[in-house]
């Protein structure tokens, strides 16, 4: 046999036992967005159907409770602050994605997939620019989508980039522009290769818009005409922050959860819905009524009864909805209250794909694969750091017990999540002996994240 038909045959073979890989990455959805996680009234078929037919995680935290650093976390299998981002990333801030770090596309392309990511980046401040790493230059050998936030909202955006090209007001909204586009980069594809399709939709995040019908779906919940507030003018439309209730917010998801489900047909009719895993999860938690910024009037989302919200450490701004759907592997309708973090699924589907996780720098997550054999993961610590809208920067978690810590480190609130999920009583005067061995704990992590030697240099160093 020829070196050139020995290669082929391994690759044929490698093709034949690697997975696709779908990797869906919502905006700002939370714990109680879905009907699978308990909403009375949010229709999401879809994604029920994903929850019926693989495993739903209900102690699964993001890896931030802003979009940027868990975007961060959830490509590098490191943590956000490891790799410098620390917030969201303004435009022109000259924050971004290191070349220096490793994406779950770069680990998946060299073991030999075919890498598509469509939708939201925000892992520069910048799309397009010559300077600042872009989505083909961190693995993935396609790119359609936005930075931040859709402008001006969600019909017709004009920020849309292809690859590196800034690309003319587009017509539609993005669910539809971007289920439209996985489906013809699905149809395109190297189909002798497996894929990776990284799929991160721009919705519920504000400012939205929604088809008509969509809207007529949840009229009861809306008081007055439905006018989208636009989003990146030169001042704010103050005229037009009229709170409506959350009819908008509901048939926004509902608008997500068709067209995701279209892409998840297409995968049917090609008879390769089985042949791929799908993880689905949210960035961070949602915007609630207790609105912080104007462009956030007329979301609604639900944590699901937790405490806090997007931005905050708290339950509400962490605990998010995450199934996981693989044929043969894990059992239809099951649940699972293993604690699992966003860096997780880098090493996990990095595993799945036969891809080497890298063994030259600190990587935050783990494979838990174990858990869909119904086996225990060993315990473990999860951490979080953010410069939260409170006085909370810095939180851990180990087993029941979840400790918040201020800007200097400082041991200020602690819960037993087992008997007080919605962080009511603060027992840190009651266990100080827990306090104490979790507060040493979040110290040693940040004294390794300040130390890390991939982490670019910021002007800020954390509390030790």
């Amino acid at each position: 046999m020829t070196l050139a038909i020995l290669l082929l045959a391994t690759a044929t073979v490698s093709a034949a036992t690697q997975p696709n890989i779908l990797l869906i990455y919502v905006d700002d959805l939370g714990y109680g967005d879905l009907g699978s996680y308990g909403h009375p009234v949010l229709q999401t078929p879809h994604i029920d159907a994903l929850a019926r037919e693989g495993m739903r995680l209900t102690n699964y935290y993001a890896p931030s409770a802003l979009c940027s650093p868990s975007r961060a976390g959830l490509l590098t299998g490191r943590h956000p602050y490891r790799t410098g981002i620390e917030s969201w990333i303004p435009e022109d801030s000259g924050v971004y994605l290191r070349d220096e770090e490793i994406t779950l596309a770069e680990v998946l392309r060299t073991a030999g997939y075919t890498t598509a990511h469509i939708g939201k980046w925000h892992l520069n401040s910048d799309l397009g620019s010559n300077t600042e790493p872009q989505p083909t230059d961190q693995g993935f050998d396609y790119y359609y989508g936005h930075n931040a936030f859709q402008l001006p909202h969600n019909y017709k955006p004009t920020n849309i980039y292809r690859n590196k090209t800034a690309l003319p007001e587009q017509q539609g909204y993005t669910a539809d522009l971007f289920a439209d586009e996985a489906i013809q980069w699905l149809q395109r594809r190297d189909a002798n290769k497996p894929f990776f399709l990284y799929l991160s939709m721009a919705e519920p995040h504000t400012s939205f818009a929604n088809p008509p019908e969509y809207n007529a779906m949840y009229r009861q919940f809306t008081r007055g005409e439905v006018v989208p507030i636009p989003n990146g003018g030169a001042q704010p439309p103050k005229d037009m922050l009229i709170p409506r209730g959350p009819g908008e917010y509901y048939a926004n998801v509902t608008y997500m959860d068709a067209q995701l489900g279209r892409v998840l047909d297409w995968l049917r009719e090609q008879k390769i819905y089985d042949d791929t895993v799908i993880v689905f999860s949210s960035d961070n938690g949602p915007v609630t009524e207790q609105w912080i910024n104007w462009w956030e009037v007329n979301a609604y989302g639900s944590t699901g009864g937790f405490r806090g919200r997007k931005h905050f450490l708290y339950e509400g701004g962490i605990r998010v909805p995450a199934i996981i759907r693989y044929a043969g592997v894990t059992e239809a309708g099951s649940v699972s209250d293993a604690q699992l973090i966003g860096m997780d699924f880098f090493v996990t589907l990095a595993n799945i794909g036969g891809g080497a996780v890298p063994d030259d720098r600190a990587i935050d997550g783990v494979d838990i694969r174990p858990i869909f054999r119904g086996e225990k993961l060993p315990q473990r610590s999860l951490f979080w750091a953010l410069e939260s809208v409170s006085d909370m920067e810095f939180a851990i978690r180990n087993g029941a017990w979840k400790l918040m810590l201020d800007r200097d480190a400082m041991p200020r609130e602690l819960y037993n999540l087992d008997e007080d999920p919605l962080e009511f009583f603060n027992l840190i005067a009651q266990q100080p002996a827990i306090t104490s061995t979790l507060a040493a704990e979040a110290v040693q992590y940040i004294e390794a994240i300040n130390n890390d030697p991939l982490r670019p240099d910021t002007d800020q160093k954390y509390a030790r």
